[in-house]
């Protein structure tokens, strides 16, 4: 397992090195396109089904977590005039968030906005911004209090200033969430435009009201924070491949899927597809499938990766999933026929320290219900699509779901614990050397994560130093660069 804990650095210090290589490798053919990079979720630490705990060992329960399995690194540049750029993406984002706004006011504002001399700025899509999110926050749901200071949220605060809901005007400590520009092809609640957000307080993807809400003569618009970007359009754009073997190649990130789900294999005590979360980890560790048993739970950003926001059960009939795959057909809580709720490997991070590993996170490819109590304090609860297929949230990793009859959290999510399985698998090994951020290339981006390591302003693993250590002499420095620099030139 690898630590992916790194510690602070100086951005201006960094982002000067990585100029200055670059200006010294020019132009590098080697490099590859930015394309759907799936960044690291950040996770680094294991637990059981209630609270942090040692990693387990192979073959023990709860082996084959998010932390347990590394993936590509965060790589930020500051541009030190209110942008910062995403080195793996190719993305350019607007650094502060400035102040909430509608969506509607959101779009007019977009229309005259410029920044650092740049004038193509465009909402993000939902999967751009969620590229932003890191799962070594808490989500502090049920925190009442004012002192926010020991919270953490679900973004880089080294590089993006956030800020949690002002309690001082009657928002919740979790009211941060960020537009995105995707909008939902079905309708939220009793009919709401819906646009699709991420909440970088509690970690979740939801979908909001786009236009004003309310009883007549009571009409209120749901305000939230921006996040401009600006750059390639085509981060996310899958490309899927049929293996004719009942897997499922995505090209564009390079990881394989299972094309049915638990449900077609019959995983379960039932034999339906439906598994609590120690069950998922465990069958999809154990899975023998299509000629390969390297098979995985998820973590919470891959699975993300492959919902199709063009789809849902309204307006398609289906999942919220490109159709080369298989999605098994479930009775929802209302006895009409939906789509599962996902399983990913990431734990959900609570505040409260006496279950803060109780949840784990799943994504909605069928609808997002949630018992609403129409009117409030009626008794009357009315089950509806209130987040929208495509959602991200989570569930307890154990329990009886008779336990929650009317769902939890403000909408009433419906809370299932036993959902399905859609396990995946990685189609390159991340061994190449001087490759220490893990994205199958040695390119400028290693060489800036090498020199920051040698300035002491970066932490490497064991095996990210034995990667870096070029000439093996069991000491990381310039003659490793300068080994990694030829080679990047083909000398």
């Amino acid at each position: 397992m690898m630590n992916k804990n790194y510690k602070s650095r100086d951005k201006n210090r960094t982002s000067y090195l990585a100029l200055m290589i670059i200006v010294l490798v020019g132009t590098i053919s080697a490099q590859p396109e930015f394309s759907t990079k799936i960044i690291d979720t950040m996770q680094i630490s294991c637990f059981d089904d209630n609270e942090e705990t040692s990693c387990p060992e192979l073959n023990e329960v709860f082996f084959g977590q998010d932390a347990q399995y590394s993936g590509i690194q965060f790589s930020y540049i500051d541009n030190g005039d209110g942008t910062v750029t995403d080195t793996n993406t190719g993305l350019m984002w607007q650094q502060d968030h400035g102040a909430k706004m509608a969506y509607d006011d959101a779009v007019v504002f977009l229309e005259s906005f410029e920044l650092a001399d740049y004038d193509d700025w465009r909402l993000p899509t939902i999967k751009e911004l969620y590229s932003l999110i890191t799962f070594n926050g808490v989500d502090p749901s049920g925190y009442e209090l004012d002192d926010t200071s020991f919270l953490t949220p679900f973004i880089d605060t080294l590089y993006f200033p956030f800020e949690y809901g002002d309690t001082d005007n009657d928002e919740r400590v979790i009211d941060a969430q960020y537009w995105s520009g995707t909008e939902y092809v079905s309708e939220t609640m009793n009919g709401d435009d819906t646009v699709f957000g991420v909440n970088f307080a509690d970690g979740r993807i939801k979908g909001y009201p786009a236009e004003p809400i309310g009883p007549p003569g009571m009409e209120f618009s749901m305000t939230s924070f921006v996040k401009f970007v600006r750059g390639t359009t085509d981060y996310n754009t899958n490309e899927f491949i049929d293996n004719d073997d009942d897997t499922i190649t995505d090209q564009s990130t390079e990881l394989m899927w299972m094309a049915g789900d638990s449900g077609h294999l019959n995983a379960g005590a039932d034999e339906n597809g439906e598994l609590n979360w120690e069950q998922a980890l465990q069958w999809a560790e154990n899975l023998e499938h299509a000629g390969y048993n390297d098979w995985r739970l998820p973590n919470a950003k891959e699975l993300q990766s492959i919902v199709d926001y063009t789809r849902s059960p309204a307006t398609s009939g289906s999942a919220a999933i490109n159709p080369v795959f298989e999605v098994s057909e479930i009775t929802d809580e209302g006895g009409d026929t939906n789509y599962p709720f996902y399983w990913t490997s990431t734990t959900h991070r609570s505040w409260n320290s006496e279950h803060e590993g109780a949840s784990a996170v799943y994504v909605a490819f069928g609808d997002a219900l949630g018992f609403m109590e129409m009117q409030p304090f009626s008794g009357n609860y009315q089950l509806l699509d209130v987040h929208g297929a495509g959602s991200q949230r989570s569930d307890p990793k154990s329990g009886n779901p008779d336990d929650y009859p009317y769902g939890h959290g403000p909408q009433g999510d419906v809370i299932r614990i036993y959902n399905y399985v859609r396990c995946v698998r990685d189609i390159t090994e991340s061994q190449i050397d001087g490759d220490v951020n893990g994205d199958n290339f040695l390119d400028v981006l290693d060489l800036v994560q090498v020199i920051g390591f040698i300035l002491g302003e970066i932490d490497f693993t064991l095996n990210q130093q034995n990667i870096a250590d070029a000439n093996n002499d069991t000491v990381v420095d310039v003659l490793d660069i300068v080994i990694f620099v030829n080679l990047i030139l083909g000398y």
